[in-house]
């Protein structure tokens, strides 16, 4: 089984939550460039992965696309792809000011 969690920040940028995680999970973020995705940050760790993406992607229009419309409030999202349930990382990313858990699939 494979957990899909989706956290969300209205107050942080992309950096400024990686400098706030980096530390408390022990993990260095990689900046990361895609034409769909737009540049986001990504660390790995024992099959985990974290990923810290901007709400709004750069459209093919020069209008600003939503990566995860449904979600619209949030400027950052952090997405954790997971082997199994993590509740210690769980805990941790919660306890950042201003970061919420928005929703989490498991397939």
């Amino acid at each position: 089984m494979t957990i899909y969690d989706t956290y969300g920040t209205k107050t942080h940028t992309v950096k400024e939550l990686a400098g706030l995680l980096a530390p408390l999970l022990n993990l260095t973020f990689a900046e990361h460039d895609s034409y769909f995705r737009g540049e986001y940050l990504k660390a790995e760790a024992g099959g985990t992965e974290i990923e810290i993406q901007p709400n709004a992607i750069p459209g093919d229009d020069e209008e600003d696309d939503l990566y995860a419309s449904e979600h619209a409030a949030f400027q950052t999202l952090v997405l954790v792809t997971a082997p199994a349930l993590d509740s210690v990382l769980n805990g941790t990313l919660t306890s950042i000011e201003g970061l919420e858990a928005l929703a989490h699939e498991a397939f």
